[in-house]
């Protein structure tokens, strides 16, 4: 079987879970599209993950209330040594890339990172990766059982089934959990009424082009809010201080792929395009008539931010 460990919060699955049965299913290997799902109180999203996949694996433990590097590992090569999976696909998030390499030593397997696509090669699964600063893809393969991390943003979201046809079986599983050596003494959240840049359907993205802090808060803020999008952010803003990380879209931050992204600014450097290009539709305001962004969008307007911007704000808010 191929098995997918599920991402989920908040009692729903996360984009990047659909995103992970997309490339189950394009990756051309044999047998069910498997979901494990561990936590507490996750019936919903056992319920949920059952519209989408083959089969559904529920470990629903308080040992998983919180998410640990070494149980999460443990429960994963457990179930993947039990249902002879041959394919065992992470998310590439932070968590993900923490526990997966684990997975891949406790099963002796090899370990193909960050794939944005996924196919077979006869009996090898090929994964396609970005390298040299996204710069270059990559095609790497290996044989017999595999361990993989999908780069979020990367796939399509699987469409879950309409309730009628949701044919996915549920299973209880037991688990012979190790005690974690680490134990969670705090978390915090990050407080925000947008939403998350990896589920946002339209993110509104800014560059230095917007000329300062209080630009972006007025124009790339004011426009996300206006129309219920998400607010992302180029590496160059980032390192200026002017916005967190956790915005930063590109290379070395998100890969995203909403149904419109709309970049304020930007110029389209090409490290920034390899977390955006994939996304439906691109809608590009520069004053610069030559920047690079123009080569990718589908829509784009040449012009002063200062103008254009507050009179789409206008414009949405009628």
């Amino acid at each position: 079987m191929i098995l997918i460990v599920a991402e989920h919060t908040a009692g729903k699955l996360a984009k990047a879970t659909l995103e992970m049965v997309t490339a189950a299913r394009e990756s051309g290997r044999e047998g069910p599209v498997t979901l494990l799902v561990l936590g507490q109180d996750v019936a919903a999203v056992a319920a949920e993950a059952a519209a989408v996949a083959d089969q559904v694996l529920v470990a629903d433990l308080p040992a998983l209330a919180t998410y640990n590097a070494e149980v999460w590992a443990a429960a994963a090569t457990q179930i993947a040594q039990e249902g002879e999976a041959h394919t065992i696909i992470i998310g590439g998030s932070r968590s993900g890339r923490e526990y997966a390499p684990r997975v891949a030593v406790k099963l002796d397997a090899p370990y193909l990172e960050d794939a944005t696509r996924l196919s077979s090669n006869g009996a090898a699964l090929q994964a396609q990766r970005y390298t040299y600063l996204a710069r270059v893809t990559e095609t790497v393969e290996a044989d017999g059982t595999v361990v993989v991390t999908v780069k979020p943003g990367s796939f399509a979201p699987a469409a879950p089934a309409a309730p009628a046809a949701a044919a996915g079986e549920q299973y209880d599983v037991e688990l012979d959990l190790p005690a974690p050596r680490v134990q969670v003494t705090g978390r915090s959240v990050e407080k925000s009424s947008r939403v998350a840049l990896t589920e946002a359907d339209v993110i509104v993205t800014g560059g230095r082009g917007v000329g300062s802090p209080e630009n972006f808060t007025r124009y790339v803020e004011g426009l996300a809010d206006s129309i219920g999008a998400g607010v992302g952010a180029t590496r160059a803003v980032v390192d200026a201080g002017w916005r967190p990380y956790a915005e930063q879209v590109g290379q070395t931050g998100k890969t995203v792929q909403p149904k419109a992204y709309i970049a304020l600014g930007v110029s389209g450097a090409v490290q920034h395009l390899s977390g955006m290009g994939k996304s439906k539709n691109i809608i590009a305001i520069n004053k610069d008539a030559e920047a690079p962004i123009f080569k990718v969008a589908d829509y784009g307007i040449v012009g002063d931010i200062n103008e254009i911007v507050p009179a789409l704000i206008e414009a949405s808010r009628k």
